[in-house]
């Protein structure tokens, strides 16, 4: 099988390449990102490879349908960037990597949690400096503080081990909740009311796109922490930022960001950034903001490149293709 393979970083070589002889495919590193303009590189390729930044809309994916493409491999878990209902109708299977490393992403957002609070970020930059003054960096104890899981999937539940391990009360909402599960599920409404820190682990939907807005962020705590690891559409941003203005926040941990495309995972220090609403967030002290790297762990891109190379010899055998995305129902 031969793959188009997009938005190529080094570690990504570092991991497909070696595994790649193991499934008898072919792979063509594209370091640009698949967009309109790209997606016609992919002529004479049997599948081609996307991440998180990358999108097929429906007339792209009918242009792949005329090229031949077999499968679209997603090395990631999220397909929210791939019109799934029509490459269902052009019988292009659309597989991702379901579950490659839940802890690294619980852990990367228990760090943005530490270090929001405890300001270790700005200390370091303070301190390198010779500058010893503590003045600004006082945070607060989190254990016996309640906090409100969006999300429990697995890398919800493994946020919820490490959460509970720091002695906190803990509270979630999943519109399906995990039998078994030893936490209080509640309303979404009573998530945002009660959380002294709310951590967003959900997929984005048409039902989660902005359910961080104006609206639920009055119903939150004042002083409250908000991390985000998920998707960056799941908070509205000129509304996160009217919050902050009002010092509603007391700090906010993002990993993702809506319109992160184009400048996440690229070296853009030279340019000047024209999105304001991005070049407002980085003004706030207590802002964090990181470029989707929740997942990137030794461990979590050896199992991307697994799964995503398993499901490429999935297609190429015809057989049973169990990470392939379904579409939507109509109803």
């Amino acid at each position: 099988m031969k793959i188009a393979f997009y938005s190529t970083k080094p570690y990504d070589r570092i991991y497909f390449e070696p595994m790649s002889s193991d499934y008898d495919v072919d792979i063509h590193f594209f370091e640009v990102p698949c967009n309109k303009e790209t997606v016609m590189l992919a002529a004479g390729y049997d599948a081609l490879c996307i991440f998180v930044n990358d999108y097929l809309n429906e007339a792209m994916l009918e242009q792949l349908s005329q090229m031949g493409i077999k499968a679209v491999l997603l090395r990631c878990a999220g397909f929210n960037n791939v019109d799934i209902k029509a490459a269902a109708r052009l019988n292009i299977p659309v597989l991702r990597v379901p579950s490659y490393s839940p802890e690294a992403v619980a852990e990367f957002a228990a760090a943005l949690l530490l270090t929001v609070n405890r300001h270790t970020h700005r200390a370091f930059t303070r301190t390198r400096d010779f500058n010893m003054n503590i003045n600004g960096f006082m945070g607060t104890d989190l254990h016996g503080k309640t906090a409100g899981v969006i999300g429990t999937g697995r890398i919800g539940q493994a946020m919820i081990r490490i959460l509970k391990g720091f002695g906190m009360d803990i509270i979630a909402y999943d519109p399906y909740p995990v039998s078994g599960l030893d936490v209080e599920y509640t309303s979404i409404e009573n998530v945002f009311k009660k959380s002294d820190v709310i951590t967003l682990h959900c997929p984005l939907t048409p039902e989660t796109k902005h359910i961080v807005e104006a609206k639920t962020i009055e119903l939150m705590k004042d002083g409250v922490y908000l991390i985000n690891t998920s998707r960056g559409d799941l908070i509205r941003t000129d509304d996160l930022i009217e919050g902050l203005l009002h010092k509603k926040f007391a700090g906010v941990g993002l990993d993702v960001y809506d319109e992160e495309g184009g400048v996440f995972y690229e070296d853009r220090s030279n340019d000047i950034i024209d999105d304001e609403n991005l070049a407002r967030l980085s003004t706030f002290p207590n802002v964090l903001i990181t470029s989707h790297m929740g997942f990137f762990t030794k461990e979590a891109v050896h199992a991307i490149a697994k799964v995503t190379l398993e499901n490429a010899d999935a297609v190429q055998k015809g057989i049973e293709l169990k990470n392939a995305v379904q579409p939507p129902s109509d109803d």
